[in-house]
């Protein structure tokens, strides 16, 4: 751009109404005049299930740096979503985590919390936050096609919206903007775009452990309100093929489960094999827990587990006005639970740079920042991924395994090290990068070991299993 411009008359296009594209329209609302969001879908009234989002049955939660990044963004978003029934769930105190390593403690005191709801609950909750400004606008039926503008500069989109009386067709239209956000998904068209526009030699990496995730809500045997969230990793050192599993506390008094396989070990969507699955896990708590809870829903199943990404970033041209977001840049393996909250850390990233003004160089810049938390998630989640036998994609390297033991030294530690539990866990919830764990003091600690002895089991509080006690399992 040859000049910065003026905010009262700068308008945005943000393409996807998900979660990448309200916290988008967040980032920038209180920089320009207009927001427009471009949508396929109608949008649900309610915390309902939104068209287009498969994803949505699946288990969600929010890393604690997640929850920060959305309070930075939408300052008293997250009382709102505690107000609605979504869960505070202090890491690791109320958390029940088998490692491949051995049972983390629950230690008393806190270092971060994480938030657990449904998704549909979450993107009402944003959605209602964005949308009540009068300078947002939605507009449904509508579908990006493509770019206007050229290599240099992007000045808005071409869109084809569907009429909504019966016999009405479809119409395009041109769509001017200062800014065009793509916040579209794994869906995204943005290398097909770039490549119309005549910028070429983008790098993409995808690296899919094969993992099947399956899905159910129950009905909790008990008040869901500070209860922990429970988990069993999977050991990518074992013989047989990876499973793991997991039960987060949400709204309603319900329990969201998750069960994932690799190939040759997955579950199905036959409900009856569900919990059948979960015994098989390498701990048969999770199974122990669901044979006291009622089944509220059917059994969902997804095999989009790869990790994708675009590496926007290192391109050698990037057009003004133009930036990418969320799923659109990098999709990851669900079991680690980073996608919507690298997707905050990139919008607050965006909203930083966007207050000093639609000027020359802020798209490049905005998505040079919007990698970094990508960079940190990516290696964590492929960085596990690598290890499956059943991973395609990428192999591990000599270095990946020295890395990988030295990681299994540490969670070996945290089991009995409240220091070394705290320093993975800064990393997993998003609030330090993955070369902290290379601090003086924390390979001092991986050095010494555990400093307590293991647990031999799941640590239940008195009250918990006084409630699980008074609780007879389904017949």
């Amino acid at each position: 751009m040859s000049e910065t411009v003026r905010h009262s008359h700068a308008r945005a296009v943000v393409i996807g109404g998900s979660m990448a594209g309200m916290l988008a329209a967040a980032a920038v609302k209180d920089q320009v005049g207009s927001v427009e969001i471009i949508e396929c879908h109608d949008l649900p009234e309610g915390p309902g299930p939104r068209v287009g989002v498969p994803q949505a049955v699946h288990i969600h939660l929010l890393q604690s740096g997640g929850v920060d990044a959305l309070e930075e963004l939408l300052p008293g978003v997250i009382d709102q979503l505690a107000a609605s029934g979504a869960h505070r769930i202090p890491v690791t105190t109320n958390m029940i985590i088998y490692s491949p390593e051995g049972w983390y403690r629950r230690w008393r005191r806190a270092t971060h919390r994480l938030m657990t709801a449904s998704r549909d609950l979450t993107d009402h909750v944003v959605r209602e936050q964005v949308i009540k400004e009068p300078h947002v606008n939605v507009r449904t039926r509508s579908r990006a096609i493509g770019l206007l503008g050229d290599g240099r500069r992007v000045t808005g989109v071409r869109i084809r919206t569907s009429g909504e009386g019966e016999g009405e067709g479809e119409r395009e239209t041109e769509l001017r903007a200062d800014l065009v956000i793509d916040a579209s998904g794994r869906a995204s068209r943005m290398p097909q775009w770039l490549a119309e526009l005549g910028i070429g030699g983008l790098a993409e990496d995808r690296v899919d452990s094969g993992l099947v995730y399956a899905s159910r809500m129950y009905r909790a045997p008990v008040p869901t309100h500070g209860w922990p969230v429970v988990s069993v990793y999977a050991d990518p050192r074992l013989p047989e093929p990876a499973s793991a599993g997991g039960i987060l506390p949400i709204e309603g008094d319900r329990w969201h489960v998750g069960l994932m396989g690799a190939p040759g070990g997955q579950p199905t969507r036959d409900a009856d094999a569900f919990e059948a699955f979960a015994r098989t896990l390498r701990h048969p708590i999770i199974a122990d827990l669901l044979a006291r809870a009622e089944p509220l829903t059917d059994v969902s199943i997804t095999h989009s587990t790869a990790n994708r990404r675009h590496y926007y970033e290192r391109l050698r041209t990037w057009p003004e006005g133009l930036v990418a977001l969320g799923d659109s840049v990098a999709a990851f393996n669900p079991m680690y639970g980073q996608g919507l909250s690298v997707i905050a850390q990139g919008a607050l990233a965006l909203r930083e740079l966007v207050r000093g003004g639609l000027v020359p160089g802020l798209s490049r810049r905005a998505q040079r920042a919007i990698a970094r938390p990508v960079e940190a998630a990516w290696a964590l989640t492929v960085g596990q991924d690598i290890h499956f036998a059943t991973t395609t994609g990428k192999n591990p390297r000599f270095t990946d395994r020295l890395l990988q033991r030295y990681v299994n030294r540490l969670s070996l530690t945290a089991t009995g090290s409240f220091r070394t539990a705290t320093a993975l866990t800064d990393v997993l919830a998003l609030h330090a990068p993955p070369t902290s764990l290379i601090r003086p003091g924390v390979l001092l600690s991986a050095l010494v070991g555990p400093l307590r002895p293991q647990l031999e089991g799941p640590q239940f509080t008195p009250e918990e299993l006084r409630l699980l006690d008074g609780v007879r399992e389904r017949s």
